[in-house]
């Protein structure tokens, strides 16, 4: 179980990614935000964040008790 599914039970589903495919190397997917590099590559399907924008979009969408 992810950290987050822990807290509050958001999952990842709404960034697109599941959080376990990174990449080895370029090429890397472009960020959908600020269009910097990502961790992933440029195969996965859906929105991917990078480190920074993800963070930040976690921080919008925390539960809030």
């Amino acid at each position: 179980m992810r950290k987050e599914e822990a807290y509050c039970g958001a999952s990842t589903a709404s960034t697109g990614t599941t959080g376990t495919e990174t990449a080895a190397g370029p090429p890397y997917a472009e960020c959908v935000l600020c269009r910097k590099p990502t961790e992933y590559p440029e195969s996965v399907k859906g929105i991917t964040l990078c480190p920074v924008c993800e963070w930040q979009e976690a921080q919008r969408t925390a539960c809030s008790g």
